[in-house]
This record gives C-alpha cells, sequence and structure tokens, in this order.
C-alpha cells in the first residue's frame, strides 16, 4: 500500500474497520460508486439493500482484487469457462456463477452469485486488507441514476452511510459488463 499517500492509506484502514465492524462504505468503481459491506454480516446488507430501496431477491455482486478470493466459486466450472473468467479479470467484467452455498441475502432469489474482480486500487488494497471481497452495488437509491461522484454519493446517502472511501472512479462510462458463465451470453 506504499503507493497511496498517508491520507489514502488512513482512509482504507477506517473503511476496513468499518467493513469489519458491521458497516457500510461508499467507495469509487471502475465507472460508478459503489455501496458495500462483509457480506457475512446480514445486517449490514440488509442496510444497504434498505439504502438503496431494493429488493432482497434481486442478489448483490461480490467485488473484490483478488482472484484468490472467488476461487472456491469458480472450481466447479468446467476448466475453459474458470480460463475465461480469470482472464477477463481485473476489468469491470461480472460473472454470475452458479452457487447454492452462499446466504439468500447475497444470491437473492437465484441458484447464482454475481462475482468481479476489479483494477480498482483502492478496492483491491480494501479487499486484500479485509482477506475476502466486499458487496458492490450501485450507489444510488434505486429511482435514481448511479452516483458518479463522493460528492454525489454524499447526496443520496449522507449519514447513512458509515464511511466514504475518498478516490475516482476509473472513468469508464458504464458500470460492469455482466456476463453468464453457463451459456457465455452477456446480460448487461
Amino acid at each position: 500500500m506504499n503507493r497511496f499517500s498517508a491520507h489514502t492509506h488512513w482512509h482504507l484502514i477506517r473503511a476496513a474497520g468499518v467493513v469489519r465492524a458491521g458497516g457500510v462504505i461508499a467507495y469509487p468503481t471502475e465507472a460508478v460508486w459503489g455501496l458495500g459491506c462483509d457480506p457475512w454480516q446480514r445486517d449490514a446488507v440488509m442496510k444497504i439493500l434498505a439504502l438503496k430501496q431494493r429488493p432482497i431477491d434481486k442478489g448483490v455482486i461480490l467485488i473484490s482484487g483478488q482472484i484468490s478470493h472467488f476461487e472456491r466459486l469458480l472450481r466447479p466450472l468446467p476448466r475453459e469457462t474458470r480460463e475465461t473468467i480469470r482472464a477477463s479479470w481485473p476489468d469491470a467484467v461480472t460473472w454470475i456463477v452458479p452457487d447454492h452455498t452462499l446466504p439468500h441475502w447475497i444470491r437473492g432469489a437465484h441458484a447464482s452469485v454475481a462475482i468481479r474482480v476489479t483494477a480498482h486500487p483502492l478496492v483491491a488494497a480494501l479487499t486484500r486488507r479485509l482477506g475476502h471481497p466486499i458487496v458492490s452495488t450501485s450507489a444510488n437509491p434505486s429511482t435514481l441514476p448511479e452516483a458518479r461522484t463522493l460528492k454525489q454519493a454524499q447526496s443520496y446517502f449522507g449519514r447513512g452511510v458509515d464511511a466514504y472511501l475518498p478516490g475516482e472512479t476509473l472513468g469508464l462510462d458504464s458500470p460492469s459488463r455482466i456476463m453468464d458463465s453457463v451459456t457465455g451470453q452477456r446480460l448487461r
């Protein structure tokens, strides 16, 4: 983490502490700002869903900067599919993979889970520090456009979010592509 300023390093430490304590953070991704938390803490995920006014049945994305955080989910897939997915990361590509083991508050009403390995250095550093992925869903109430700046995320959620990880998006025009690992089809 030496490539970050002392100020940014402090914010990463704080964000990791908030996530570990069951809080919700907002952070920049490739194109938009995201809301995140520890996916294993149901109350934190439910807080995000309430902030977004998003139904639990839709499920949420898990994001990390490390492919190793998703190896357990990739292992059951055919070798060629695993290689295709690994070759697409890190990037703004979310893959839907079959799963029946993760909690319903992650999967929603699906027998699958959405996962992404990001190229964003702040998210990668945060998930490396945590040792696991975090929830990633766009930082906006369901009826409003995605936040593209820290200021916009703050205007949507204010103190409803426990910590904001200052930074910039990577400047992409649209959120991540979503690909189905079973069919290979692009869903978004």
